[in-house]
């Protein structure tokens, strides 16, 4: 769908991570007019704890784009000043606040999402890894018309992306982002001319994507190695996979299931490479880090570690 004859549209972008910045930066350079851009407040970050500022609000302070960093959009002054924008419409991508009645209501098009999943499946905050923990052959983009509910609204515009068997969340991230800075451009073209038709989303195959906890991070060798290697995948870059050898954790960077003849119990070291006897099958891990050291192949951290063939490594609590 071409963004030709089409005049600039005035919006708002709501966003804060770094999978937000492929569209606005998309959305500026086809033109369109940034009036505001809304980004979660400053966290603590680093070892001096101090405010770092979003992805997203350091392009829009590059840009000289008036910004906006509320802690809530309850309070009437708030919603108020949002609504005096006379806005086309607005652009949410990973924001991290609920948008209340008035917000939805006040743009002339709508609050549009770009979700990072083939709606309805995987609402919710982390669709991305969630599809390669459930081992989904593909996943994609939807653009929504956003309502009331989580990512509940009809659909605009929907693009698929391929999950393949070395596909990694840092690297379906990026191809997902570059996906809705795509598709949120013709959402918006065939909005203004009116060719494009929103669908309800099928009440079928809904499924929610619970945002990720460091809790998961730890290998359990009692499931299938099918499943952690997946685990592996979906975890990079965070919160990562760790897994206890003895007194070490490390965490397991790149890994790949292998054939095992051996009736081991899950967790014993099957040597010579670093490869694990799991709940079905059997996992060799290729790279690893320990804490605060840097990232090595296998082979290399254990001509420093001692791991005697046999050894049954202690259980996931």
């Amino acid at each position: 769908m071409s963004q030709a004859n089409i005049a600039p549209l005035r919006l708002a972008f709501m966003g804060t991570p770094d999978f937000a910045t492929p569209a606005l930066r998309a959305l500026a350079g086809a033109g369109h007019e940034i009036a505001v851009v809304y980004s979660q407040p400053p966290r603590p970050a680093g070892r001096g704890h101090k405010p770092r500022p979003s992805p997203v609000q350091a392009l829009a302070e590059e840009r000289g784009w008036p910004l906006r960093t509320p802690t809530s959009l309850k309070n009437r002054e708030e919603q108020a000043a949002f609504a005096a924008l006379n806005l086309d419409a607005a652009v949410v991508v990973a924001y991290g606040l609920i948008l209340p009645e008035a917000f939805l209501a006040a743009p002339r098009l709508g609050c549009l999402n770009i979700h990072a999943s083939l709606l309805p499946r995987w609402r919710g905050a982390a669709p991305i890894q969630r599809a390669i923990l459930a081992g989904d052959s593909e996943t994609g983009v939807t653009i929504m018309r956003m309502d009331a509910g989580l990512d509940t609204g009809p659909m605009l515009l929907r693009g698929a992306v391929p999950i393949g068997p070395g596909t990694d969340a840092a690297g379906l991230h990026d191809s997902l982002a570059d996906l809705g800075a795509r598709l949120i451009l013709e959402a918006l073209s065939g909005l203004a001319k009116r060719t494009l038709e929103e669908r309800p989303q099928p009440s079928e195959g809904v499924t929610y994507a619970a945002k990720l906890s460091k809790a998961e991070s730890r290998l359990d060798w009692r499931l299938p190695a099918v499943e952690l290697e997946r685990q592996v995948r979906a975890f990079t870059p965070w919160p990562g996979a760790r897994a206890d050898l003895g007194a070490v954790t490390i965490n397991v960077l790149a890994a790949e299931v292998v054939e095992s003849n051996q009736s081991q119990e899950p967790g014993t070291f099957l040597g010579p490479d670093l490869t694990l006897a799991c709940g079905d099958g059997a996992l060799r891990l290729t790279q690893v880090q320990r804490p605060g050291k840097a990232a090595m192949a296998a082979a290399d951290f254990l001509r420093g570690f001692a791991l005697t063939e046999g050894t049954r490594l202690p259980e996931a609590p």
